[in-house]
């Protein structure tokens, strides 16, 4: 065959092949979700659940309601600028010689790939002050080059970003203009489950969109949205392009910013998330004032507090967190806080979990003293505590290799396999120095104790029923003189972090 009739059937295979990419790239499906943001772009929304009637007479209230708040709620639109490398035509075949003289530099002008990118997006924003700040996700506007706010007078002006704070998913933005219409704000730590919401944004480009929900819970965490987590959950509908709207109680105050939707298909499925008002405000109060949010810092690791944990250390009933460990060098080590203290109360709160309990330490101000109760020994004790910036820490975690001693034991600690801590061992699971001891979890059989318990493979074991173990014989002294049916109170490191873990044979 000859040289130009193999490249024209080349050339003909290629073009094919693009048709069909294409076409593949068109016709894709983009999957099942699990958690998304309440961003565009996504299928269409399913048919929404069913939401119970509200209260007779409530009705006029919302209209009320929606008529004084949605012209506090914009429309956010932004874009992205996707810069190409100079040069860039979209890669062979087009930079191929052959292929430019067969058809032409013009033609392939044609399919060069754009120097410049525009990726462009939706969301919402709520006017938190008359003179131009507004608040939206950190999600919307991130890494956007250009943010332009539609108004619900049709007014449009470009905003620019104030400060964000990834680890709440909020920001701050700011236009030019005054006297701007405000929404009042409510007090989140009052909310109550079963409260009637009104979530207000402009889902799918649609703006001042209101749906109407209920609180379906409080104090959300471990959701995987954020870094810390205090979610409000509505069964409001809320759909892409509601991100960074208002959630408003029945009286019109603002009591959150929506910001994510649990979803199998990207749309509404009865389950939205949103930023409770006084975290909002507190990260908004921080970066108009200085462009950044700081953190309070106590300096203790905590857990959960279970009954059994309880009893071991002495509080009165499984409330509070329980610490695990207190860090060298941090208010909580000054104020002589104590590994095996039981927090009840902090700043006058009474602590109820350790998301909660965190929370609580991250929003306190820097130098502000912080009274904190708390068991130790069966007694009740009082210490003040001057709270601290928090610094910047960073924790990791792998599974062991086969390196070291080996023992096994029987009772509480039947069905599992521990090792001698080695030096080679502590630096490859970044783990204290040797010479501080302990001995590695090597294997957890299905359904030992340990296991149910929640031991892990990876985990070094520091004390036994606060007995130090600092090697192999230590842990088989300890772990050999306890009874069959003995209960093992044991400490922990696990990912740089103390616990402790209540073991019942």
């Amino acid at each position: 065959m000859p040289a130009l009739s193999r490249k024209s059937a080349a050339i003909g295979l290629f073009l094919i092949g693009v048709g069909v990419i294409l076409g593949l790239v068109v016709a894709s499906d983009l999957g099942w979700l699990t958690f998304g943001h309440a961003v565009p772009d996504a299928p269409t929304a399913p048919k929404p659940a069913a939401v119970a009637p509200p209260p007779a007479g409530a009705d006029r209230n919302f209209v009320e309601v929606a008529k004084a708040v949605t012209p506090t709620v914009v429309n956010i639109s932004t874009t992205r600028i996707s810069r190409l490398p100079e040069g860039h035509t979209g890669g062979a075949p087009f930079d191929d010689p052959f292929f430019k003289r067969f058809f032409g530099d013009e033609l392939f002008r044609r399919f060069e790939a754009p120097k410049d990118r525009r990726e462009r997006s939706l969301g919402s924003g709520v006017i938190a002050d008359a003179n131009g700040y507004i608040i939206t996700n950190n999600h919307v506007v991130s890494k956007a080059d250009e943010i332009r706010i539609l108004f619900s007078d049709k007014r449009s002006l470009t905003a620019k970003v104030v400060g964000t704070d990834p680890k709440t998913d909020i920001a701050v933005i700011k236009v030019d203009a005054k006297d701007l219409p405000t929404i009042p704000w409510a007090d989140s730590d009052k909310l109550q489950v079963g409260e009637y919401v009104l979530a207000i944004g402009n889902p799918f480009g649609l703006n001042q969109t209101v749906t109407m929900g209920i609180v379906s819970a409080v104090g959300r965490a471990n959701v995987g949205i954020a870094e810390y987590e205090d979610f409000i959950q509505t069964d409001a509908a809320i759909n892409p392009g509601n991100s960074g709207g208002a959630l408003v109680n029945a009286r019109g105050e603002l009591i959150g910013i929506n910001t994510a939707i649990f979803s199998q298909s990207g749309g509404y499925m009865g389950i939205g998330f949103a930023v409770p008002s006084n975290m909002v405000r507190s990260v908004m109060d921080q970066l108009i004032k200085g462009g950044k949010v700081v953190r309070g810092y106590l300096g203790v690791s905590i857990q959960e507090l279970t009954q059994d944990l309880a009893r071991q250390f002495g509080a009165a009933e499984a409330k509070g967190v329980l610490v695990s460990d207190v860090l060298a060098d941090s208010p909580a080590k000054r104020a002589k806080l104590e590994r095996g203290d039981v927090i009840v109360e902090f700043d006058g709160r009474a602590v109820e979990n350790p998301t909660q309990f965190r929370n609580l330490v991250a929003q306190t101000p820097i130098g502000k003293k912080v009274h904190v109760k708390f068991f130790r020994g069966g007694k009740e004790r009082d210490l003040e505590v001057t709270i601290a910036e928090q610094p910047k820490t960073i924790a990791q975690s792998e599974s062991p290799g086969d390196e070291g001693g080996e023992t096994r034991s029987s009772g509480a600690f039947a069905g599992m396999d521990v090792r001698e801590l080695t030096p080679e061992l502590a630096r490859r699971f970044n783990l204290p120095r040797e010479d501080k001891g302990g001995v590695i979890v090597a294997r957890i059989a299905e359904g030992s104790p340990a296991g149910e318990a929640g031991l892990q493979i990876g985990d070094l074991i520091t004390e036994i029923n606060r007995k130090p173990i600092a090697n192999l014989r230590d842990f088989q002294n300890v772990a050999g003189s306890l009874a069959a049916k003995e209960p093992a109170l044991v400490l922990v490191i696990r990912n740089g972090r103390n616990f402790y873990l209540t073991i019942k044979p």
